[in-house]
């Protein structure tokens, strides 16, 4: 049925003349079933009221005394989202608006028509249809209104007026408030439809939401309508269905004890069932006939659906809604034309962006600079990158995240005994799911020797030196550290281009400095710290096993670490800024951006202004989620640095200072190594001196494990410079909007705008920008992903004995011993963040951007790491009792919350 063609966008549309172009039209609901209708899937007859409809009714007449919905909206845009109550008080006016207001006449009328056409007091079902609704983006699935079995015209009008209003609820307004949605941007149509009388209903993903495994359909079904289980009042049967096959792979009866049926006239009613578990609502033929069908729907969309479905007397299926299952987290994908390495079949992806203690996703040019730093890597070990730009084979993207394939891994001994050790000490949980994956009959070993991996590795060392770089590190230890040192200043003093280059050249120094220069300082640096934990691992040998918590000591205020120097610059700038009152009255006083603009301006008091460009002289290239070159360095943006000399400001003078603190673990360490070295004495003097020359060269080359990071960083500041220059030339020729938008393309786009001058990329960065941004709110990242979607973590594991007898303990891996009781603060983003003294910060990675605010902290728990990990190493450094690999730490734990620490046992235990 389609109305006629008056010119403006009319008030109702059949379904059948409904797409999915017309979302601002229909909502995104009426849209997907527009949509269901035209590819000839079984829809209910029906139309819908456009959002023209809404917006006739509710713009408002002189004459009305209660207000309009536009001041609402004004109101609505100076509230700020965590305002619950005033949110609420202006939801409620906003609905008595529309409750208030007349439906107009032409609308009712063409209401009334439309709903005559479906037949004689025809029992339908009148739900609402949002603009802002059922989107890749977001769902916002229950946050308006459903109206069932409604009979007659009157009735459908009034439940037209009521899913208006529905537009308006708390939920609905708090919901699209967080999310920064503009109130007056959203408007609601409703669709109408033919009501199922259903004997059984339920709900269809067609891609399980638990495990994220895909091509697997799950069915949750109960007798009646559906209203019963999308609104989680009933226990519904449960099937887990392979849509290819048929093969119901799980099937699991629930209680099912009410049903939700229409009344004769109009209305439901809820009904009590009993025994309902006896028997189940949908026969295995028929959970596979709707899985088919659930198949069909996701091929139409191109994406897994959430489905609402319902089955009539007959045995037909009908489809009442579709929309994308939004939780679900992305497949790794590798760049167009880039091979699958080992062939085909499922694959196992492990995040490197995690590993890196980076949660965040990482823009377009940090992404691609990673392509260049890997395939850089590839080809030092001998492997064909016949693209550089699109990353070597195993290099894969997901959510924005850089992930690498682990298949080959998996299929080799030598991969199955060294990647998990690795993992033990960087990211416990993630060496635990690999051995988990390791025991799937889909990655079984195929490569039992290490020669294909030694034909790789060898050359590389040798090209690099690494056997040379060992054996003086074993010999002459303190030659080996100065000639690190002095490889570092040289790659260091090497970065800059000459003078005069032109923007494109700029952009040339980058990719070579990506392509050939950055990793080549790693491989210089990287053996000195091996060698010392290999170190730390002997002594343990030597002294019998079971001495971790003596070993974490010698690893406590340890020398040669770049991190910890910078902390202990950045405290003692604190202590200058103390002893003037002017510079601590403006730290402490006002707001960090606003010293931060100042400081780039030169304003800000003397003594905070020259010590502040010392810190950043030495430490300015460093940043959070400082990997991304996309990401401001703190020269760039001083914000976060000055919050942090506020926290450091804030600690009582009783305290003991974090400088003393450290020198006190320094010495406890050393003390440690005579104790240790006399034991092995007592067993020989041999084995004595391998115990004091391992010991010190663990503690001379083990902070030299931040160095490594802290280089590439230095080459990555660079490339950030080079980029940021190269930008401002595309935002001088109008090719994007700001120079920092370059951050937003990748290199080969960046290229062709400086080339052409004429290309316009604003709504390529503009659209870049806002995937970003959702990006950012997602906060759960799967350490490992298979091809097919599946999270084996999120797999459970059968027979797991709970984790800890204590009721509500989390459990992850030790990380720095001590116990600490204290108030937790939870910090999702270090960036403005505040940290009272003593609080145990709640974090779900960090990198030495974090590391700042480890100095006043009383312990610390992370979400991702291992003992080795760098968290764990700095908090050990400090002494500082630390807990990592904590599962969901930061969702079940809340800032306020006072909790105890356990960082030799590896718990944290709500008080």
């Amino acid at each position: 049925m389609r109305m006629p063609d008056t010119g403006s966008p009319p008030p109702i549309l059949g379904l059948e003349a409904v797409t999915a172009a017309m979302v601002p039209l229909v909502g995104g609901k009426a849209a997907n079933l527009g949509e269901l209708f035209a590819a000839g899937l079984p829809v209910p007859d029906g139309f819908c009221l456009t959002t023209e409809a809404y917006l006739e009714a509710t713009a408002g007449h002189p004459h009305r005394t209660d207000g309009l919905l536009a001041d609402v909206h004004t109101a609505l845009q100076a509230t700020p989202d965590g305002d619950l109550p005033a949110l609420a008080a202006l939801a409620s006016r906003a609905r008595g608006v529309i409750q208030n207001a007349p439906v107009p006449t032409e609308v009712a009328a063409a209401v009334e028509q439309a709903y005559a056409a479906l037949g004689d007091n025809v029992p339908v079902a009148v739900r609402s249809s949002a603009t802002a609704e059922d989107l890749p983006s977001a769902s916002f699935a229950g946050q308006q209104d459903t109206y069932l079995n409604v009979v007659g015209a009157a009735a459908v009008v009034e439940a037209v007026r009521n899913c208006w209003a529905s537009l308006w609820t708390d939920r609905a307004v708090s919901y699209r408030a967080s999310r920064g949605i503009d109130p007056a941007a959203v408007a609601l149509a409703v669709v109408v439809q033919r009501m199922v009388d259903a004997t059984a209903a339920g709900v269809l993903f067609t891609a399980n939401p638990l495990t994220g495994r895909r091509k697997q359909a799950v069915i949750d079904a109960s007798p009646g309508l559906g209203e019963a289980v999308v609104s989680g009042a009933v226990n519904p049967d449960h099937f887990v269905v392979d849509p290819l096959t048929g093969r119901v792979l799980e099937r699991r009866l629930g209680d099912k004890r009410i049903a939700v049926r229409p009344i004769p006239g109009g209305g439901t009613r809820t009904l009590a069932i009993s025994n309902g578990e006896a028997a189940a609502c949908l026969t295995d033929k028929q959970a596979a006939e709707l899985a088919a069908l659930g198949h069909r729907v996701e091929g139409h969309f191109g994406s897994p659906q959430d489905i609402e479905w319902a089955i009539a007397g007959d045995g037909h299926f009908w489809l009442t809604q579709s929309r994308p299952i939004t939780t679900l987290f992305p497949v790794p994908q590798r760049a167009a034309g880039v091979g699958t390495p080992g062939g085909e079949g499922t694959r196992v992806y492990l995040c490197f962006s995690l590993a890196q203690g980076l949660t965040r996703p990482i823009t377009p040019m940090g992404l691609a600079a990673f392509r260049l730093i890997g395939s850089s890597v590839a080809r030092a070990a001998q492997f064909d990158v016949p693209e550089p730009h699109k990353g070597p084979s195993p290099y894969a993207v997901a959510g924005q995240r850089i992930y690498f394939d682990l298949t080959a891994v998996a299929r080799s001994t030598t991969g199955r005994l060294i990647v998990p050790r690795v993992f033990d000490v960087m990211e416990a949980r993630s060496a635990t799911v690999l051995r988990r994956v390791f025991e799937d009959p889909r990655f079984s070993v195929t490569r039992r020797t290490p020669l294909g991996l030694l034909r790789h590795v060898v050359p590389a060392a040798v090209h690099a030196r690494v056997p040379e770089t060992l054996l003086r590190a074993v010999f002459r230890p303190d030659a080996a550290l100065r000639r690190a040192n002095r490889r570092a200043r040289e790659f260091a003093d090497s970065l800059e281009p000459p003078a005069g280059v032109t923007p494109l050249q700029r952009l040339d120094h980058a990719e070579n400095l990506l392509g050939t220069r950055i990793f080549s300082v790693v491989p210089s640096i990287v053996p000195l710290p091996a060698l010392g934990f290999a170190a730390l691992a002997l002594v343990g040998k030597l002294l019998g096993g079971g001495r971790w918590d003596d070993l974490q000591v010698v690893l406590r205020g340890l020398p040669n670490n770049v991190t910890t120097e910078m902390d202990l610059d950045l405290w003692r700038l604190a202590q200058v800024i103390r002893n003037d009152g002017v510079s601590r009255a403006a730290v402490t006083e006002r707001k960090p951006a606003e010293l931060a603009e100042e400081f780039h301006s030169g304003q800000l008091p003397a003594v905070l202004q020259a010590g502040l460009a010392r810190f950043m002289g030495q430490y300015g290239h460093r940043a959070v989620a400082e990997i991304d070159v996309g990401m401001p360095r703190w020269s760039d943006d001083a914000t976060h640095i000055v919050g942090v000399l506020a926290n450091y400001l804030r600690l009582e003078g009783s305290a003991l200072p974090p400088d003393a603190q450290f020198s006190n673990a320094a010495e406890e360490a050393e003390a440690c190594v005579d104790r240790l070295v006399g034991e092995a004495h007592i067993r020989g003097r041999l084995r004595g001196t391998v115990v004091r020359a391992a010991l010190r060269r663990a503690r001379l080359f083990a902070g030299l494990r931040e160095l490594p990071k802290y280089q590439l960083v230095v080459g990555l500041a660079e490339v950030r410079k080079q980029l940021a220059l190269a930008g401002a030339a595309l935002a001088d020729a109008g090719v994007v909007a700001d120079a920092d938008d370059i951050f937003f393309l990748d290199l080969d786009e960046a290229r062709a705008g400086l080339s052409s001058g004429k290309a316009d990329l604003r709504d390529l960065v503009a659209q870049r920008r806002a995937d970003y941004a959702l990006e950012l709110e997602r906060r759960h990242i799967p350490r490992v992903l298979l091809s097919d979607g599946t999270e084996p973590e999120a797999i459970p594991v059968a027979g797991a004995a709970a984790a800890s007898t204590v009721p509500g303990a989390l459990t992850g891996s030790p990380a720095s011993a001590g116990v600490v009781t204290a108030t937790a603060r939870v910090i999702l983003d270090p960036v403005g963040a505040h940290l009272e003294p003593g609080e145990i910060l709640v974090a779900p990675s960090t990198d030495p951007g974090w590391t700042p605010l480890f100095l006043t902290a009383g312990g610390l728990v992370m979400e991702m790491g291992g003992p080795n990990s760098h968290g764990a190493v700095v908090a050990r450094e400090y002494g500082i009792p630390a807990v990592v690999g904590v599962p969901d730490a930061t969702l079940r734990i809340f800032t306020g919350q006072e909790i105890t620490v356990d960082g030799g046992a590896g718990t944290v235990v709500p008080s």
